[in-house]
């Protein structure tokens, strides 16, 4: 097995409507649902947070999208977010979750937040997902879903990082763009360490 789709966090809090939401973030659905029908080995990411997590304002008594000066480095901390058990956890009800192979939850420690899908935030504490890829003898990973300025730039970066080839789905994905610009800077990073971007319909067609 040489390729795994990861789609990442495709939940209701991060869509149309959720508490942090992505603009169009629902519109990448159906080519995110022609990529799993499509690649049999996926994987699915999906935040889920505890009561009062390290990512939250709320946990610092501070309004949503502050910057928490007392991480390294400092980071934006979130409206309550796709807390665990929570609808706004839940995936987006038209994705096609069935035909995942594995579902992998991140940010699931109070005091450790998690973008990347290898990687927690801290940069050292592995999620298992790179010792289960290996294990399958996967050598490249598609990279679709939301944000590309954040989770996803994350998640493909740490691909990268572990030896993994990169193909970031560049319409199934969407960012935040909080800061114009943003979005555009994360494709920049991403290909500067070697990540390439494709469009569905490219990679169908090689099937």
């Amino acid at each position: 097995m040489e390729s795994a789709l990861i789609a990442v966090d495709i939940q209701n809090d991060f869509c149309p409507g959720g508490v942090l939401a992505v603009p169009d973030g629902d519109v990448i659905i159906p080519k995110v649902n022609a990529l799993l029908a499509e690649y049999p080995f996926s994987i699915l990411t999906q935040d889920w947070h505890p009561p009062m997590h390290c990512s939250f304002a709320s946990s610092k008594s501070l309004p949503p999208f502050s910057l928490d000066t007392s991480a390294t480095p400092p980071s934006v901390l979130w409206p309550d977010h796709c807390v665990a058990g929570t609808k706004g956890a839940d995936f987006h009800p038209a994705l096609q979750t069935w035909r995942a192979r594995f579902v992998l939850r991140k940010g699931t420690r109070k005091t450790l937040d998690s973008y990347s899908a290898f990687f927690e935030n801290d940069g050292v504490t592995p999620t298992g997902l790179a010792g289960l890829l290996a294990s399958l003898g996967v050598r490249r990973v598609l990279v679709c879903g939301l944000a590309t300025d954040y989770c996803v730039k994350a998640t493909a970066l740490d691909a990268r990082r572990v030896g993994l080839d990169v193909v970031v789905v560049e319409d199934a994905v969407r960012g935040i763009d909080a800061n114009s610009g943003d979005v555009a800077r994360a494709k920049e990073e991403m290909r500067a360490q070697g990540c390439t971007f494709a469009q569905t319909s490219e990679l169908l067609a090689k099937i």
